[in-house]
């Protein structure tokens, strides 16, 4: 119960246990967690950090992934999934929410709500999923110069700069932009939207001793590797953004559609969640059993 008993709280800041993490020797596996609840189940399955997709969190609320969420809204997903897990999460911080002070702003805005890491990017607003066309660039001293913002702003925090330059100015370009940003302080380095095995390791291969991280969307550019794959290409990370999102999406229209057309629930049941697996996995009877031992009946005098 690591929300409410002191006692059951991390020691480490997250940063710290992200840090841990990715000093072990295989790849870091971080499935997309989209809620509290999602968070719970990669836990019980066994991962031991959770990444927050931009995507994943703005299709929850039903907008599109275009940079229009604020940095109170992310922390609020953030707090409630840290809470539940009590797991490193690494951030989708986007463009950084603005310039310098705001990407500044965000660091510690997420350092505050539990995050154990965050990426930004060199988009433009209105910035887009990093597997679709048209995207825009920002000038990458300019993108720099945030980076070099979020090392100054942070305590603990885990830096990760994502270019998505390689579709519009090759690796190359890809390549000088993430050696300018790890320059400027980043810990690691998110080359997004690569199309082939081969990419992936000449990346790596011009890219010596920097962690990183490897993006397997589905439905996007990148074809389909496993984490095992990923690290014999030199990756250190890996994240599964919107895998969650989209089993559960799929699962939730199917329900409604048969809802629509039965009236009722009852063919979805053997699809469901039943209610003793929903208490088990939200800990319902540890929370019961911690108000017990804290509250007592007290008789009123005379009563006794």
């Amino acid at each position: 119960m690591p929300y409410l008993v002191s006692s059951d709280l991390p020691e480490q800041p997250a940063g710290e246990r992200f840090r841990a993490l990715l000093a072990r020797e295989d790849i870091l596996q971080l499935p997309g967690a989209h809620s509290g609840m999602a968070a719970l189940q990669a836990r019980a399955a066994g991962f031991e950090g959770l990444y927050l997709s931009g995507a994943a969190m703005t299709a929850s609320m039903g907008i599109p992934d275009l940079g229009i969420i604020t940095v109170d809204e992310v922390s609020f997903f953030i707090r409630q999934i840290a809470r539940a897990s009590g797991l490193p999460l690494l951030v989708d911080g986007d463009t950084g929410y603005g310039e310098a002070l705001n990407v500044m702003h965000m660091v510690r805005a997420f350092e505050e709500a539990g995050a154990g890491a965050v990426h930004i990017e060199d988009q433009l607003l209105p910035k887009k999923c990093g597997h679709l066309n048209d995207k825009k660039l920002a000038d990458a001293r300019d993108m720099a110069a945030k980076v070099a913002a979020a090392a100054k702003a942070r305590r603990h925090l885990y830096l990760i700069a994502r270019t998505d330059a390689a579709a519009s100015e090759g690796i190359d370009g890809a390549v000088e932009r993430a050696r300018l940003y790890v320059e400027a302080g980043a810990d690691a380095i998110f080359p997004e939207a690569l199309t082939t095995a081969e990419m992936f390791r000449e990346f790596a291969r011009r890219m010596p001793g920097v962690p990183l991280l490897a993006n397997m969307t589905e439905f996007g550019r990148t074809p389909f590797f496993t984490a095992r794959e990923f690290r014999e290409m030199g990756y250190r990370m890996v994240i599964w953004p919107v895998s969650s999102l989209r089993v559960a999406n799929k699962a939730q229209e199917k329900l409604y559609a048969t809802l629509r057309h039965n009236g009722s629930t009852e063919a979805m049941l053997t699809e469901m969640q039943t209610r003793a697996e929903l208490y088990d996995t939200i800990g319902l009877g540890e929370y019961e059993a911690l108000d017990a031992s804290i509250v007592a009946t007290i008789l009123p005098d005379g009563a006794r």
